[in-house]
């Protein structure tokens, strides 16, 4: 692969969640002020969302490594869960044990239990739950009910929903309106501007190793930017490729046309003009097959 020719320890641009290539500024840096005053502040609900591939996940992840030992966390990355399912999924995340046809009330009575031991140890519990947008309504619902245990002086759990722009549709519902009553603190990530695409790839390149020459060019982030709209996995998606490609060449820089063949090798992408770069070429054909056949006639009248 390209790793030992642009002198790079890892792959910079991975699609897979690695909080060592967060980089804190922007949306994220904002997000990220927000759930952690949020959560120093009891806040009960916190919802983040974003539209896909804006990097919830990996702000999800980051926040797991930002708190102290103060907390105790519960991560359910896969929330698509029945009231039961959710209820067994946070008391394993508690180091509760309970079997799986254990009564619901019993589970329920443990976890309580647990919050409660919790709270006397001065710690704070927090449920962070992924894709929250896939929830079944029923199961919204439970875990609403979880915020009711509380103390005299304080609530027993904190819940943080991460989720697509389809979980602002789903507790718009009338039915559930008092979990949406209870969210204190709410964000929507936004896209990478176009101003700091350039320290999102050099930071990405500086964790992977990288100390050379600027590697993308000015021209070649613009093309990157307007293709990718800033949204984080395109810019990945389109950097790596746009990497192998400058690799099979021998290129040391990454320029436009290394950044379009990536576009045309990634599928449902389009050149920032609108067309795709296929469509450009075969207009260009179209045009230059045209002009020859007027040259043929009209010389060809000429000569005559």
């Amino acid at each position: 692969m390209y790793l030992q020719h642009f002198g790079l320890n890892e792959m910079p641009f991975s699609l897979t969640p690695n909080t060592h290539f967060f980089l804190n500024i922007g949306s994220h840096h904002e997000a990220l002020n927000l759930l952690l005053v949020g959560l120093e502040n009891a806040a009960g609900f916190i919802k983040i969302v974003g539209e896909v591939g804006t990097g919830k996940t990996l702000l999800c992840r980051k926040l797991l490594n930002a708190l102290d030992e103060h907390y105790v966390t519960a991560y359910i990355p896969n929330p698509k869960l029945t009231p039961a399912g959710m209820r067994i999924a946070l008391a394993e995340e508690l180091h509760i044990k309970v079997s799986r046809n254990e009564g619901q009330h019993s589970v329920l009575k443990k976890i309580s239990a647990r919050l409660i031991e919790l709270a006397a140890e001065g710690k704070s519990v927090v449920l962070l739950i992924d894709e929250a947008q896939a929830m079944p309504e029923e199961t919204i619902e439970s875990i609403r009910l979880l915020t009711n245990l509380e103390t005299e002086t304080q609530k027993l759990i904190q819940i943080v929903l991460f989720g697509q722009p389809e979980l602002d549709r789903l507790l718009d519902r009338s039915t559930l309106r008092q979990l949406k009553q209870r969210i204190t603190f709410a964000y929507t990530l936004k896209p990478l501007t176009a101003s700091s695409l350039d320290l999102y790839i050099n930071h990405r390149l500086a964790a992977s190793g990288y100390n050379g020459v600027e590697l993308f060019g000015r021209a070649a982030l613009k093309t990157l930017y307007k293709a990718s709209e800033g949204i984080p996995r395109l810019v990945n998606i389109l950097s790596h490729k746009a990497l192998m490609v400058a690799y099979g060449k021998g290129d040391r820089t990454i320029t436009p046309v290394h950044i379009k063949r990536a576009i045309e090798d990634t599928e449902g992408m389009k050149c920032p003009g609108g067309f795709s770069f296929n469509r450009i070429a075969l207009l260009v054909a179209s045009a230059s097959a045209a002009l020859v056949l007027y040259l043929v006639f009209y010389l060809g009248r000429e000569l005559h």
